[in-house]
């Protein structure tokens, strides 16, 4: 019978394209989702509901697969060599929704990979996720060794930087586990000293109620008044605080899925604001920028205006 190793799932997991392969054996999530509580009770999480549903399942991944015994992460680059242009009347996207959205590649990647190892071992159960389900990925990555969480709450890659895209696969199979990476964010308060609207309340803690990201994505409702004149032109998303980090600065690659380079790299405010539904969705069609909705990008627009 085949032995479905560590070394196969990297080759193949390499071949469809993934930058990076861990591997963590499945146990209880105590401590961080103690700190998931806690960061939901100061109501850190704003309008995003769904952070308190499914608890058990965030806490005990056997929840979700029964049989689960290893959780595989995986990571996907989407860096490109381009800056963002500083032009009036513009809005800037955030580098990850310049192309086209990570979940549709991802997905499918997921899916060969899923169905290549069942090939190799007919016993072999899986459940994978690209950040849509109940599963902390960002403690599975660094309990696979991916990287650290950085205090900006990204993970960071020692030798790539914190550009790129991260899922997981939980499986029966038992593999050989990965070594946890240690944090090397040091002294460097980097990203906390750049956050425009003071949203990385302390080091390791954003408070999205004040993130640029949330309020231009997530939020649903009007974007608080205490922010204007504090998104320095984003208008949807934010990559400042991965901006300024060293590692990115240092070690930074560019990208082999040509879906990722820029189509919607900055907006037009105006050409925004005289958009209508069926020319929204026919130019974002497959952009995450579709996700906050043609209300929500006018919204956006009018916001960044309104501060001029």
């Amino acid at each position: 019978m085949p032995q479905l190793t560590n070394k196969i799932v990297i080759e193949k997991a390499k071949q469809l394209g993934f930058d990076l392969i861990g591997f963590a054996e499945v146990n209880l999530i105590e401590r961080e989702t103690e700190k998931l509580q806690l960061w939901l009770d100061k109501g850190y999480h704003a309008a995003m509901g769904y952070m308190e549903r499914n608890f058990h399942k965030r806490k005990d991944i056997r929840e979700i697969l029964p049989s689960a015994k290893s959780v595989i992460s995986l990571a996907l680059n989407y860096y490109t060599p381009y800056k963002h242009i500083e032009e009036e009347g513009k809005g800037k996207v955030s580098r990850y929704a310049w192309g086209k959205d990570y979940h549709f590649i991802m997905w499918e990647m997921l899916e060969k990979l899923e169905n290549e190892l069942k090939q190799i071992e007919p016993e072999l159960e899986t459940k994978s996720y690209v950040d849509t389900g109940p599963v902390m990925d960002k403690v599975w990555a660094v309990k696979s060794g991916l990287g650290w969480m950085g205090k900006h709450t990204n993970i960071i890659n020692p030798n790539k930087g914190s550009w790129f895209f991260i899922a997981e696969i939980i499986t029966n199979w038992v593999f050989d586990y990965s070594e946890i990476i240690t944090d090397h964010c040091g002294t460097c308060t980097a990203c906390i000293d750049a956050c425009p609207t003071g949203a990385i309340v302390q080091e390791y803690v954003v408070d999205a109620n004040k993130c640029i990201s949330f309020q231009t994505i997530e939020n649903k409702g009007d974007i608080s008044a205490e922010l204007k004149g504090k998104f320095e032109s984003w208008i949807f998303g934010c990559d400042i605080c991965q901006d300024v980090c060293p590692w990115n600065n240092k070690f930074s690659f560019t990208t082999s899925i040509q879906d990722f380079y820029p189509k919607n790299k900055e907006l037009s405010l105006d050409e925004v604001l005289n958009l209508d539904n069926k020319s929204f969705n026919e130019r974002f069609a497959e952009s995450p920028i579709k996700r906050t909705k043609l209300k929500g990008l006018q919204r956006n627009a009018g916001f960044l205006k309104d501060a001029d």
